[in-house]
């Protein structure tokens, strides 16, 4: 029977070392205990022989492996104590016919093998026609052999597997970071865990501010979720467990950590396991964290994408805005940018007097000239006067108002110049929460550093109109009116051109003082501006006398234009006073000049002035001339 033994011996050591010279890197551990069972099943001449392992973290005892081809297809996992089996398993050496358990009455030898380095296992033999199961010697020395025999298969296996796995991680690692692409990497993360776990179940817990797409198993990771264990995990950066012992299932939860922060949690269900096993946490957090590194890169790549993009949209719009722009085109300029950048389906450019009126500039869209907008621009100029400070709204509602906005996304950034609020930019969407943190960022900038330009254009033109204006009448000036007209006569096919003197001025003066012959003539320029169209041009021409050219008009409209002016002013100044009126007449058909027309004006003015005053008089090869006084 000892040469027998030492036969078996030197075989089962023959069939490890040929196993060990196997190349094949998909060489697996069944393969391996399959081969040891072969053997073992020919030297006891056994009709089967099969090997069972207790799973510690699934408390399932599993046929690892067997001689019989379909016993691994029919058996089923046999859910035992572990406690009561371990200790019955480290009771005796073997059991002939008289295991415990009614579950493997089939086999009439269980030999435990009882080693430190080997999980809690036993061979199951069924007799043959041979009668070695019955030599206890055999036992003893069969235990010593195999259980040796079995360790070193299972350090070996475990070595190449944990190989094949820190490889594969390897090859992960690369992956993730040659790609920026942050939907690739967390794919990826899905992909290597199903191939190396397959049993598991995963998903990513991911905060809002990641947008990802296609069909991966993302959750949104709220805040205010009841998951303590996930949480943990996100603020804390490691790694914690949750044991389901009445759902028989273990949870890992992996931070998916880089260096400036965590981006999300790995949660890893591990089926059919009160406690996670050991010996993959080190994998799997290996894992989480070389991908939490590759998202934390896509994520900083794509911040820097974004930083440069936004640096040129406010050096080129700052570019654009400062090359001496009408404030007409800097505002539409700015409205194109708006749109193009962040989308806006409303924006609005308003501007605050120091009086606090308030008026919008051009590129404001045609929504802020409705009445449905009043509410939105009180609403934001009350904020912005109190504390100075942008605004950010994913959901608007107003105060005091059950229906919520019509556009519930909202920002609105103020133009100060000096430490002066000059006015604010708004932004607006109808859908919530449209507009991100960064989008806001960036309109923030990019108002900043316009908000000069602004100004400037606005103070440009300001500067403009007053060269262009008489300060007291706020009509233009005569130059202004002389440079139109010039314009005009080249362009146009006629015009007509009014000269107006306030009758007995001088008494005015005398009677009533300066000032109130001042808010005279600035009555009498009212009446002229309210009578004209916005294309017509008033001006003053000097002392009392003020002009107005009509550039398009016919001699007929201008004369009745002149009449109703003349009215105006005798029916509403105070002290009421009279104007009278010359009127002269170009067309492109006569050859003519400005100076010629202005000359005829006023020799129709000196007609009316000398034929009795408050009149109305037409430039003709006759004078035609309407006497106010009479109608």
């Amino acid at each position: 029977m000892g040469a027998k033994l030492s036969e078996l011996n030197v075989e089962l050591k023959s069939a490890l070392f040929d196993l060990l010279e196997f190349k094949d890197t998909k060489l697996d551990y069944e393969t391996l205990l399959v081969n040891i069972l072969e053997n073992l099943k020919r030297f006891f001449e056994a009709a089967e022989v099969s090997f069972y392992r207790l799973n510690e973290w699934k408390r399932k005892l599993y046929l690892e492996a067997s001689t019989d081809p379909l016993k691994k297809i029919n058996d089923k996992d046999q859910i035992m104590m572990c406690a009561i089996l371990e200790g019955t398993l480290r009771e005796k050496t073997y059991y002939y016919k008289n295991f415990p358990y009614a579950g493997f009455s089939e086999y009439q030898l269980i030999v435990p093998l009882n080693l430190n380095n080997l999980p809690i296992s036993f061979l199951a033999f069924k007799e043959g026609t041979c009668s070695l199961l019955r030599d206890e010697e055999s036992y003893v020395e069969l235990t010593s052999v195999c259980g040796k025999v079995l360790e070193k298969v299972h350090s070996i296996t475990g070595i190449i597997s944990e190989e094949k796995r820190y490889r594969q991680l390897y090859r992960v690692t690369e992956k993730f970071h040659s790609s920026m692409d942050m939907d690739s990497v967390l794919e990826e993360i899905i992909e290597t865990l199903k191939e190396v776990y397959p049993t598991f179940t995963y998903y990513l817990l991911l905060s809002h501010d990641n947008h990802t797409r296609g069909n991966l198993p993302i959750k949104d990771l709220e805040y205010d979720s009841e998951n303590i264990a996930a949480m943990q995990s996100f603020v804390t950066g490691q790694t914690q467990f949750e044991d389901d012992i009445i759902g028989r299932k273990s949870i890992l939860y992996a931070p998916l950590k880089g260096k400036q922060g965590v981006y999300g949690v790995l949660q890893v269900i591990s089926p059919d396991t009160v406690l996670f096993p050991k010996s993959e946490i080190e994998f799997i957090s290996l894992l989480a964290n070389t991908a939490g590194s590759a998202l934390e890169n896509a994520q900083l790549y794509h911040q820097s994408k974004r930083l440069i993009s936004d640096l040129q949209l406010i050096n080129e719009t700052s570019h654009r805005l400062n090359s001496n722009l009408r404030l007409s085109d800097t505002m539409n300029y700015m409205k194109e940018q708006i749109t193009s950048s962040f989308h806006a389906e409303e924006i609005g450019f308003v501007m605050i007097s120091e009086d606090n009126e308030i008026n919008m500039l051009p590129g404001t869209t045609p929504f802020f000239e409705t009445s449905a907008a009043s509410r939105y621009v009180s609403f934001i100029s009350e904020r912005i006067n109190q504390n100075k400070e942008s605004l950010f709204i994913g959901d608007l509602s107003f105060p005091g108002e059950a229906n919520k906005a019509e556009y519930k996304s909202l920002m609105a950034v103020p133009m100060v110049q000096s430490g002066s609020l000059k006015g604010f930019a708004v932004v607006m969407h109808s859908e919530p929460y449209y507009f991100s943190f960064e989008v806001f960022k960036l309109l923030q900038s990019l108002i900043h550093h316009s908000t000069l330009a602004f100004t400037n254009s606005l103070l440009r033109e300001e500067l403009e109109r007053m060269v262009v204006t008489d300060h007291l009448t706020k009509l233009y000036s005569r130059n202004y009116l002389d440079d139109k007209l010039k314009e005009s006569m080249e362009n146009d096919a006629q015009g007509t051109f009014i000269l107006f003197d306030i009758d007995n001025f001088k008494r005015i003066n005398d009677s009533f003082g300066h000032q109130i012959g001042d808010r005279v003539l600035v009555q009498v320029a009212d009446s002229i501006k309210g009578s004209i169209r916005n294309g017509d041009i008033g001006a003053r021409w000097g002392g009392e006398e003020l002009a107005v050219y009509l550039p398009r008009i016919p001699i007929e409209i201008g004369r009745s234009i002149a009449e109703r002016i003349a009215n105006k002013v005798s029916e509403y100044s105070s002290p009421r006073v009279t104007v009278s009126c010359g009127v002269s007449y170009w067309n492109q058909a006569v050859p003519d000049s400005s100076f010629a027309l202005f000359k005829r004006a006023d020799d129709a003015l000196y007609q009316a002035k000398n034929s009795g005053k408050n009149k109305v008089v037409v430039e003709q090869n006759n004078y035609r001339e309407k006497d106010l006084t009479k109608g």
